[in-house]
């Protein structure tokens, strides 16, 4: 039986993502000794992954029943939820360091911080640009809906473009905005630099996914990875047009 190798640059990606004193390492997993040679040298501790069984039952029982609440890890049902896990859907429960959990946390942030752009749009008198902000937040509050749910996603539409327009529109600034792919600088204005540090969190916010649906033969829900990806897209195409108006001292009216 072939079995799957873990190299020591699939492993040196993860721990850089994701710096941790344990690797754990899935059941039928070789490392190679480049693998095992970086972590010796960072004195790291490998331990095998343990597997969370698979839950097909997420129906809550009736109130008053023994055991409403099922342990992802184990299995085990108990009565009262304990403080440092929450609810992964139906009644099973997952730690708060779950990879899903830390993604629905990103997420939260990142509707935080849409809010908080939004209003310093307002109040700059940019109201295309809130409108746009307040768009992209119905998007983003549709990726965690099918997310918590386990729905099919579909496709969404992020300042009326389609996922093909959006990686053209966002991939060729020069032709589509008459100006190059800037490096952010203190100069740029205040809400360039926030447009900018939203694309930021929208990119945290999709690592987090790919962690959390990465699996040993690849990585599910990929509705909601191609979302996240085309998210940070929309976000850096208003980064783009707010810097292109700057410059030509006009607005940031959203209309070609």
């Amino acid at each position: 039986m072939n079995r799957k190798l873990l190299t020591d640059i699939e492993l040196r990606a993860k721990w850089y993502r994701e710096p941790t004193k344990v690797i754990y390492v899935p059941d039928g997993v070789m490392l190679t000794p480049a693998a095992r040679d970086f972590i010796a040298e960072h004195g790291l501790v490998m331990e095998k992954e343990k597997k969370l069984p698979e839950m097909t039952v997420e129906k809550t029982l009736p109130d008053g029943a023994k055991g409403r609440y099922v342990i992802a890890a184990t299995g085990k049902r108990v009565d009262q939820k304990p403080e440092e896990m929450t609810h992964l859907h139906g009644n099973i429960l997952v730690p708060k360091t779950h990879p899903r959990i830390a993604f629905r946390g990103k997420i939260d942030s990142l509707m935080a911080d849409f809010l908080c752009l939004q209003e310093e749009a307002n109040e700059a008198g940019e109201t295309e640009l809130a409108l746009a902000l307040g768009s992209l937040l119905d998007a983003v509050r549709s990726i965690l809906a099918a997310e918590v749910k386990d729905e099919p996603l579909g496709e969404l539409r992020m300042l009326d473009m389609d996922s093909e327009t959006l990686h053209r529109m966002s991939h060729d600034p020069l032709k589509n905005f008459g100006v190059q792919h800037p490096i952010p600088s203190a100069d740029m204005g205040r809400l360039c630099l926030a447009l900018n540090r939203l694309r930021t969190r929208s990119r945290e916010a999709e690592l987090a996914a790919a962690h959390a649906f990465e699996r040993e033969n690849g990585f599910e829900r990929q509705d909601i990875l191609e979302a996240m990806n085309r998210l940070s897209s929309a976000i850096y195409i208003l980064f783009i047009r707010q810097w292109a108006n700057r410059r030509k001292g006009g607005t940031d009216a959203l209309s070609e």
